[in-house]
C-alpha cells in the first residue's frame, strides 16, 4: 500500500517531509518493476493463445481444399464419408480439376486411377527387393499384383464408352466394377498372407507405407461404387 499512498499524496509533502526527505527503497523499485513485467508478459501469452488458430482434424482444412469451391468440397465429403478412410479419400479426389462439372463418375474414376497408380508403385518396390528370387512369396505378389491392376483397369475402361469416351455408368456395370474391386482388394489381402505365413517383414518403410496407401485406396473405391445409387439419389439421380 505504500505505493498507493505515494501516488495519493503527491505534491502534499508535509513540512518536516520536504526539509527531510526520505531516499526511494531500491527493493520496492525493483519490486514495482518485476511486477509490471509479469503483468505484460501475462498479458502476451493470453493474447497469443486467443489469436493461435484451432487445429481440428477436418482433412477439408489442408492446402488442396482451400483452392476449391464450397460446393466442390462437399460434394467431395459426402462421397468420403461413405468410405473406411475419408482423409485419404478427400486428398485423392481433391485433385480432380475444379475448373471442370465433376459428377460421381468422374469421382470413381480419379478414385480407381489413384488405386492404379499406388499399386503399380508397390509392385515396382516389390520388384527391386533383394530376396525377390529367394521368397516364393514375393514372387507370387507380383502376379497377385498384375491381375489386380488388370482388373482396376477394367473397371476404369468399362466406364467409358463412345469415342469421347464419356464417363457412364449402369447398374450392371457397377456391379462388374464392385466384383473386379473386390478382386483387386482379395489380391492384395493374399499377397499379405502369404507373407504373413512366411514370416516376411517388409524393413523399407517406402514398402509398408505404399502397401497401406494401396489398401485405403482400393478399399475407398470399392466403398465408393457399393455405395453409388445411394450416393446418386442424393444428386437427385436416377441410374439406368
Amino acid at each position: 500500500m505504500e505505493s498507493v499512498n505515494f501516488f495519493k499524496g503527491y505534491g502534499k509533502l508535509s513540512h518536516l517531509e520536504s526539509q527531510n526527505p526520505r531516499p526511494r527503497s531500491a527493493s520496492a523499485a525493483i519490486t514495482i518493476s518485476a511486477i509490471l513485467l509479469f503483468t505484460l508478459v501475462i498479458g502476451f501469452t493470453l493474447a497469443a493463445l486467443l489469436l493461435q488458430p484451432i487445429n481440428d482434424k477436418d482433412p477439408t482444412d489442408s492446402a488442396s481444399a482451400s483452392s476449391l469451391s464450397s460446393n466442390l468440397v462437399e460434394s467431395i465429403k459426402t462421397i468420403c464419408n461413405v468410405t473406411r478412410y475419408p482423409d485419404s479419400c478427400f486428398t485423392a479426389l481433391s485433385s480432380l480439376n475444379a475448373s471442370t462439372k465433376p459428377d460421381l463418375e468422374a469421382f470413381l474414376d480419379l478414385s480407381l486411377q489413384v488405386a492404379i497408380t499406388h499399386l503399380s508403385d508397390l509392385s515396382s518396390s516389390f520388384k527391386s527387393l533383394n530376396d525377390l528370387h529367394s521368397q516364393p512369396a514375393l514372387k507370387d505378389c507380383l502376379t497377385l499384383f498384375d491381375d489386380a491392376l488388370s482388373r482396376l483397369n477394367d473397371s476404369v475402361s468399362a466406364m467409358k464408352v463412345g469415342t469421347g469416351k464419356e464417363l457412364v455408368l449402369t447398374k450392371e456395370k457397377i456391379s462388374d466394377i464392385q466384383t473386379w474391386i473386390s478382386a483387386a482388394m482379395t489380391d492384395q489381402d493374399t499377397c499379405n498372407d502369404g507373407l504373413e505365413e512366411m514370416g516376411w517383414t517388409a524393413a523399407d518403410e517406402v514398402v509398408k507405407s505404399q502397401s497401406q496407401s494401396c489398401k485405403e485406396s482400393i478399399g475407398n473405391s470399392l466403398a465408393i461404387v457399393a455405395n453409388m445409387q445411394n450416393l446418386l439419389q442424393k444428386c437427385g439421380r436416377t441410374m439406368h
